[in-house]
């Protein structure tokens, strides 16, 4: 066993994990600590104390190093990776302001001065001015502006999670190219922050002083200072490697850095995401986001609630199946793919899209989730599975989009998230794309490609290749079943297909009549 080892860690919604792999990609050790303080204001807002965050870094890594049976002399650095678009206002002491906007929140601001001179003019002729509206409305420091002018007047540094964490850990305003995913001022396709004259400074007023120092992933944001050495265990010194936000890192931690090669993230959104060297918008306006390679872009076209129809699901379905798990000394994921496996592949009918949050282009700010194909016959069992098959669904049509946008075919698929532990779900999705599905061998995939990256960052293997072949291995692989594959592709190109642009006038009518979604 090589003596070469890397702390990663994953800032997620739900918990925090400190993790230690070595350089073949084997979990050597690792400590959880739940999150649950996300507080809601009002409704549809999601914030949090930012320092919740840091206490449980510091109480995962210290958990760690209780149970860890290696040296901390044999940990070569450290990452970390987090969930993206979570923003923090810092004041001129580098403490937060107010609570930390999660990613999760669905504030929007209203009666915002369009953007002007000749960036309006071009979108006004392209068609794209409504666009460009809704992405003012949801950047959260037009919220702050707006609602909070005292917050934002004394705001001296604006960050990401990953830049507040790295702060904390270094002592120094970095962050690194691969975390930015928000409405913030950046320039994604040449990945730095926007140029003087770019549009993004009209729509998201945010002064350039206010910004981290970017770092391009594999490279050194700085190293563990003595204070967070004392609060976290980890020794004072190590390298603090620029890894990528928790899907990019995902990604990676899949192995998926081939355009061909597809990773679906079944998580509480729910993407798929392939990796490319050229710029390609899929959507128009909507970037690519970096990979965790640098000079890389991770296209992706996501389902914002994604599994966390599933979560509701077993929450408000499931009380039975959980019952049982416990009686049987069980995990109740084994007695729900059982539900799953009841019903026949396209569930009677029972056909469901997925949009049950609105979107910007597909679906739209007006979208709406439906179910269609109801009858006698149909029981909760139907429901659920219709849920796993609408998600596939809709991550299919996001692979053609994606596909035909950049001329390569999709070949293969990993998947990964929380979902993944899910046989049936696996099942579902390799019959849907009539094509293998394979998870990655691990469950940890954020942390595992953070140490990737760290793991080229400090010369342990000497590029993303290498590190590729050494650190990852599929696990379990799913082939298509033929009949179900047949069948899902009728209902796929003949009912899911279409359902959008029928039910697109309805949603509509549903907007305007109860304002919800809020224009």
């Amino acid at each position: 066993m090589s003596d070469d080892y890397i702390l990663a860690i994953d800032n997620g919604t739900q918990s925090v994990r400190a993790m230690i792999f070595d350089s073949t990609g084997n979990l050597i050790s690792k400590s959880r600590v739940p999150i649950d303080d996300y507080k809601s204001p009002q409704p549809g807002m999601t914030e949090i104390d930012p320092l919740i965050f840091w206490e449980s870094v510091c109480q995962a890594c210290n958990q760690l190093w209780q149970q860890a049976e290696i040296s901390k002399t044999n940990i070569r650095a450290v990452a970390i990776t987090t969930q993206r678009s979570t923003l923090i206002n810092l004041d001129k002491n580098g403490d937060p302001l107010r609570p930390a906007i999660v990613w999760l929140d669905q504030r929007q601001t209203e009666g915002l001065k369009p953007v002007s001179g000749l960036w309006g003019l071009a979108f006004w002729l392209s068609g794209m001015r409504d666009t460009v509206a809704y992405l003012q409305a949801e950047a959260e420091c037009n919220w702050i502006r707006t609602h909070q002018p005292e917050v934002w007047d004394k705001t001296d540094k604006y960050l990401l999670l990953s830049g507040y964490l790295t702060h904390k850990l270094i002592g120094e305003f970095k962050d690194s190219v691969g975390c930015q995913v928000a409405y913030i001022p950046f320039d994604y396709k040449h990945q730095t922050w926007s140029g003087k004259f770019d549009w993004k400074w009209q729509a998201v007023p945010v002064d350039k002083k206010m910004l981290p120092e970017l770092v391009p992933p594999a490279s050194i944001l700085g190293h563990i200072s003595q204070k967070a050495s004392e609060e976290t265990g980890i020794p004072a010194g190590l390298p603090l490697i620029a890894a990528a936000a928790d899907k990019a890192c995902e990604v990676l931690g899949a192995g998926c850095i081939e355009p061909n090669i597809a990773c679906l993230s079944y998580g509480t959104t729910a993407t798929i995401n392939t990796t490319h060297k050229k710029y390609t918008e899929v959507i128009p306006l909507i970037p690519p986001y970096p990979s965790a390679i640098p000079g890389s872009y991770s296209l992706e076209l996501q389902i914002f609630r994604g599994f966390w129809m599933v979560s509701w699901f077993k929450r408000e379905f499931g009380q039975n199946e959980r019952r049982l798990a416990e009686e049987r000394g069980v995990e109740p994921e084994e007695l729900f793919d059982d539900l799953v496996n009841s019903v026949p592949a396209g569930s009677m009918g029972l056909t469901l899209q997925p949009f049950w949050s609105p979107g910007l282009k597909t679906p739209g700010p007006e979208a709406k989730g439906a179910i269609i194909g109801f009858g006698d016959v149909h029981t909760r069992a139907h429901l659920y599975r219709s849920i796993l098959e609408g998600l596939a669904y809709a991550l299919r049509e996001g692979a053609e989009r994606t596909s035909k946008k950049s001329g390569i075919p999709i070949t293969e698929i990993r998947v990964a998230g929380g979902g993944s532990q899910s046989n049936a779900a696996m099942q579902i999705t390799a019959d849907i794309f009539g094509m293998p599905v394979a998870r990655p061998h691990i469950y940890e995939a954020s942390g595992l490609g953070a140490a990737i990256v760290a793991a080229v960052g400090v010369g342990i293997h000497a590029n993303f290749e290498e590190a590729i072949n050494s650190m990852t291995h599929t696990g379990t692989q799913f082939t298509p079943n033929t009949k179900n594959t047949q069948i899902y592709d009728q209902m796929y190109h003949q009912v899911y297909k279409p359902l959008y642009g029928r039910l697109k006038p309805l949603y509509k009518n549903i907007r305007s009549i109860t304002g919800y979604p809020p224009k």
